[in-house]
């Protein structure tokens, strides 16, 4: 800065235009970047080893740099649909998936996964013995049974995502 310049003194910054496609965009270049590294962390894989990205027809190729960069890519492909055996996750209506086949232990996955589906069945029944209980339902406030019918809901989709996960495994 300038000698007197001060910024009790500075004239407040113009607003400028806006470009919120941009933002949308780039906001869900972000989601791409969490979801790759969510795959990283629960698959054990070091972020140092380059990773291939598919993504199906959808995915705005705008931003691929930045993603490659991000993730530590070595490549990001447009495919037709999902590969068997690979990690996926959504932005939008893109789905996304890192093929796995040779960068995971699949027994210890599949008895990781068979652990977190007992586990989270176990959940569900306890969540729906506490809703199937009149008295629980009579005697709690409403947003905690809707509380309550949330969780089991989650469950559900938790279950049927894991279902689905160990089925692609075993095949």
């Amino acid at each position: 800065r300038e000698d007197g310049e001060s910024i009790t003194t500075a004239l407040q910054p113009k607003e400028e235009i806006i470009d919120r496609d941009l933002l949308t965009h780039f906001e869900q270049v972000k989601q791409v970047i969490a979801g790759v590294r969510t795959i990283r962390l629960e698959k054990n894989i070091p972020n140092k080893e380059t990773l291939e990205l598919q993504a199906t027809v959808g995915h705005d190729n705008q931003f691929n740099s930045i993603i490659t960069k991000m993730c530590n890519l070595s490549s990001l492909t447009i495919v037709a649909e999902k590969q068997a055996g690979a990690a996926g996750f959504m932005v939008g209506t893109t789905e996304y998936s890192v093929p796995l086949a040779d960068k995971m232990d699949v027994e210890a996955e599949l008895k990781k996964l068979k652990a977190e589906l007992e586990y989270t069945e176990g959940f569900l029944l306890s969540v729906s013995k506490k809703l199937g209980n009149e008295r629980f339902l009579q005697n709690a406030k409403a947003e905690i049974v809707e509380n309550e019918r949330k969780k089991k809901a989650d469950a559900e989709s938790r279950i049927a995502a894991l279902k689905e996960n160990i089925a692609a495994l075993e095949k």
